[in-house]
């Protein structure tokens, strides 16, 4: 894989890797995104934090709200998926954000980027409700993803006054432990506003995505919506292998 970009800023190392029509970003050694313009899924990660869209229905995802966007992976999926829906990033680091630009071509009238710390927005935050969030918030440690902020019941509280009646949270976790604690805060208190909950995996990383659910959405028909976009139901079914989806509750 080939280095075509590279960038000092403040002791932080960004390089953009190539590998024939896909980019990859990666910042301190780290991998935090990657893009090709001729596939919709990347095999990876990404693909789990947008994949969950598919428990709403297409007329309910009108405004997405992206925690965290590094390259532009989840973004770029969602925009390709649903036409004319507003779809807001969160960035913390700039030079994401110029990458995100420049190599990844996240570009277009529905899309907003917005340089600033995310935790603040959401607690800032007092505009419209959005459908979908999605919470992929991570710094580098020695060299590995490590999230900002713990899934608390505070945090869940905040997330969910930025959410609509029928919306769906997604969360990203490194640690099998963080997912278990959201699940207790889930059934206790004021962060109790989720009616069902699945687990997505790939056998390539340990990371688990919670995508939890205001109204309930059976799997069936969860694959349903996704077998409408022919293209990515292709792509889909020859990568199954690397997607395994479990319900937690409801």
């Amino acid at each position: 894989m080939a280095v075509i970009w590279q960038k000092s800023v403040n002791g932080k190392r960004y390089e953009v890797r190539a590998a024939g029509n896909t980019q990859r970003l990666y910042t301190d050694g780290v991998f935090h995104s990657q893009y090709n313009p001729h596939k919709t899924l990347t095999g990876n990660v990404w693909d789990l934090l947008s994949l969950p869209s598919f428990f709403l229905a297409p007329e309910q995802i009108r405004r997405i709200l992206v925690l965290g966007v590094g390259g532009g992976a989840v973004m770029h999926q969602l925009a390709s998926w649903y036409a004319d829906i507003d779809i807001t990033g969160i960035e913390l680091d700039k030079t994401h954000i110029e990458i995100a630009r420049r190599f990844f071509k996240l570009k277009g009238k529905h899309l907003t980027l917005v340089h600033d710390d995310a935790i603040d927005w959401v607690k800032r935050y007092r505009g419209l409700p959005f459908d979908l969030v999605i919470d992929d918030l991570f710094a580098e440690v020695a060299g590995e993803p490590v999230r900002v902020i713990a899934a608390s019941k505070t945090w869940l509280n905040h997330l969910t006054r930025l959410m609509t009646p029928h919306a769906a949270l997604v969360m990203n976790f490194t640690e099998a432990k963080d997912m278990r604690e959201v699940l207790i805060h889930m059934r206790q208190g004021a962060a109790k506003k989720f009616s069902m909950a699945y687990r997505f995996m790939t056998p390539l990383y340990e990371n688990q995505i919670g995508a939890f659910l205001r109204q309930p959405c059976k799997k069936n028909a969860w694959r349903r919506r996704l077998a409408e976009h022919s293209a990515l139901n292709r792509e889909y079914e020859a990568n199954h292998d690397k997607y395994q989806i479990r319900k937690l509750f409801g």
